[in-house]
């Protein structure tokens, strides 16, 4: 909608403040929070949280789902600015494998978008692979 109005596609902030205004409307029908993130020219790589009840609020990273009450010291700990694409991998990959070990409602699978100024790149991890790598998860 945002795209065909404008004539280019929104930034990640545009983007965040479309989910905030949507799910502050409908506060009371929703049990989801939603993450948004993306990458532009002007700004880089940027991450928005939108929890229940429709705040907004800028981070460096975030983290939810019934799993993510399992590994926010974890992420506290690890995470860093900086991260290289392989040590970004690594965590996120490491962290959802704990998620997923802790929380009987985490699915099984690791699904990723890297999102940089590069074309988007998609991985998956199925628990043969991430188990064998992180034989703690």
């Amino acid at each position: 909608m945002y795209a065909a109005e404008n004539g280019k596609a929104p930034s990640a902030k545009v983007a965040a403040s479309i989910f905030q205004e949507i799910t502050y409307s409908n506060k009371d029908n929703l049990t989801a929070g939603i993450i948004v993130a993306g990458f532009d020219e002007r700004t880089g790589g940027e991450v928005y949280s939108v929890p229940l009840g429709g705040s907004l609020h800028k981070q460096d990273y975030a983290i939810a789902g019934s799993g993510s009450t399992f590994i926010y010291g974890y992420c506290d700990k690890y995470f860093r600015k900086g991260f290289t694409k392989d040590e970004a991998v690594a965590f996120v990959k490491t962290s959802l494998a704990e998620a997923i070990k802790w929380d009987g409602s985490s699915g099984g699978v690791i699904r990723m978008v890297i999102l940089t100024n590069q074309p988007t790149e998609r991985l998956i991890f199925y628990p043969d692979e991430y188990q064998n790598e992180y034989p703690n998860a």
